[in-house]
């Protein structure tokens, strides 16, 4: 959700960028190392958003800095350097691993940690339910600050482009948080179609993502980043994006508008 929106920021700015993954013209494939290489020749900064089922992190550092990359700019994710803040995973474990890797790399660097993105209710993993006028989730009431895309993008585009924020970590929000009740019910008034918010046991959840096609293992993941809301931990909004930027972060109702406007939940 972040690249592209990276990219264009960039390139709003007359940087020159390479579009790196295994589709692009510039191919790049995280299990493939002989196409790490092309990728980095001649670049001075990088945005990384690490590869999550194994710890290439810092393989990949290690490669930037031998072709003389200066900075990079790493998508984390909330509740890194917080063990226990996701139930039943290893997943901030992987995250931390490759915050070490950037901080010990030598290179200037910044380190993004955004909780739950507002993208997720039309492009992500909630908008199936979105679309279909009900989302069940095993979360309770657990609110959430979510953060908008535009806005993560917008840090790592100052990151990689100003001075100022070597050496930080951000922690990245929204401005206020919303429970899934009251999201889907600015979005049902926003784009006049019914959407509600039902909440599900975990148990429940699963068998609803298995019977989806979905695999085991990435049911079982998704529970455990949905445990973050359920337990409250996504709740307290940051002042990451106010630090970086200047300005307050954008808020669901301005998410809502621009997805309602460009029909994001037109079936």
């Amino acid at each position: 959700m972040t690249g592209r929106r990276v990219l264009a920021g960039l390139r709003n700015l007359g940087v020159a960028t390479r579009a790196a993954s295994r589709s692009s013209e510039w191919r790049f494939d995280w299990q493939d190392r002989s196409t790490w290489d092309r990728v980095l020749d001649g670049a001075g900064s990088v945005y990384l958003v690490q590869y999550d089922p194994e710890p290439l992190t810092e393989a990949f550092v290690e490669r930037a800095v031998a072709h003389g990359v200066e900075r990079i700019v790493l998508l984390s994710a909330r509740g890194a350097d917080r063990p226990g803040y996701f139930e039943g995973v290893d997943e901030p474990v992987t995250h931390l691993l490759s915050e070490e890797a950037v901080r010990t790399s030598g290179l200037e660097w910044t380190i993004l940690r955004p909780g739950w993105f507002a993208q997720n209710f039309d492009e992500g993993v909630l908008a199936d339910g979105v679309r279909e006028g009900v989302l069940r989730l095993p979360t309770g009431e657990g609110a959430v600050a979510w953060i908008d895309a535009e806005d993560i993008a917008a840090v790592a585009v100052a990151a990689l482009t100003e001075e100022g924020h070597h050496g930080r970590a951000y922690e990245l929000s929204g401005p206020r948080a919303l429970t899934l009740t009251e999201a889907t019910a600015e979005i049902s008034t926003a784009s006049g179609r019914p959407v509600r918010y039902e909440a599900v046991s975990v148990q429940d959840y699963v068998t609803e993502r298995l019977a989806a096609g979905w695999s085991r293992g990435d049911a079982l993941l998704m529970t455990s980043s949905l445990s973050a809301i359920a337990k409250g931990r996504e709740e307290r909004p940051f002042p990451g994006v106010r630090e970086a930027l200047g300005r307050e972060p954008r808020g669901f109702a301005e998410f809502v508008e621009e997805a309602v406007a460009a029909g994001s939940w037109v079936r």
